[in-house]
């Protein structure tokens, strides 16, 4: 059974927990497409715990995380609700623990080797449980946050869908998120990208694990209920335009 919403209001979660403008937008998708029936998720490479606190407030939730930074803003953020737990390691030291749900968003298009990253990550679904990721959309769009972020690659929709079934993920669902507001928020990370490399060298390693703390809101100012509000008419919007934006999520199941 579902975990209820937990007493826990929308302005004081969006000011312990803000996400940045990028991410209401994926939020939104997200939310809406999150498959019934579930309980338990497990979240791989949550960062600081943005989509981690509202997750908890309705599911058993445990994150994953394994950049120690990150991790200890994740940790007080999902303590704030006061459900769920995040973890500091990485996927492969779960053991045997499964769950009804695995979601990673923006994490796979970090991995050199994403078909192996996959295959694990769905070893975790219980059978007939979902897979739920989300990617930066089209490599033609490839640009210098990309390379800043750490990114190996962006994802074309049927790519990415041949990606999941050659794993053997079936009912899959691929949907696009982030028309118009995102195309000007990738603008605008594209020239601090490109600032950025010009001033300093960066290992690929040490761009992934800075990646979820770049551009982020802090905690504790009203910032987050700024940002919130700002985002939710274009969040609104982008829905009007299904087959337009820089991002996609794609459901996948496992088959039972």
């Amino acid at each position: 059974m579902n975990r209820q919403p937990k007493p826990w209001s929308v302005t004081n979660l969006d000011i312990a927990a803000p996400l940045a403008p990028h991410a209401w937008l994926r939020y939104d998708l997200v939310k809406r497409t999150m498959p019934g029936g579930v309980s338990r998720v497990l979240e791989i490479g949550c960062g600081r715990g943005g989509f981690g606190a509202r997750l908890a407030q309705r599911y058993d939730y445990v994150g994953i995380e394994p950049d120690a930074a990150s991790y200890a803003v994740a940790k007080e953020r999902i303590s704030a609700v006061g459900a769920g737990e995040v973890r500091n390691i990485a996927s492969g030291t779960l053991g045997d623990e499964t769950f009804d749900l695995v979601c990673a968003f923006e994490v796979l298009e970090h991995i050199e080797n994403d078909e192996t990253a996959v295959k694990e990550w769905a070893s975790r679904v219980r059978p007939g449980g979902w897979l739920l990721l989300s990617v930066p959309a089209d490599q033609y769009r490839y640009g210098t946050w990309d390379e800043l972020a750490g990114h190996y690659r962006r994802y074309d929709p049927t790519d990415l869908t041949k990606l999941l079934a050659n794993c053997g993920l079936t009912d899959i669902v691929v949907r696009r998120y982030g028309y118009p507001l995102g195309f000007l928020l990738e603008a605008v990370r594209n020239a601090l990208g490109r600032r950025r490399l010009t001033r300093a060298a960066y290992s690929a390693d040490a761009r992934t694990a800075a990646s979820g703390r770049t551009i982020q809101p802090g905690g504790g100012s009203p910032v987050g209920l700024v940002i919130r509000w700002g985002t939710a008419p274009f969040c609104r919007l982008q829905r009007l335009f299904p087959a337009k934006g820089t991002g996609l999520v794609v459901l996948a199941r496992v088959s039972d």
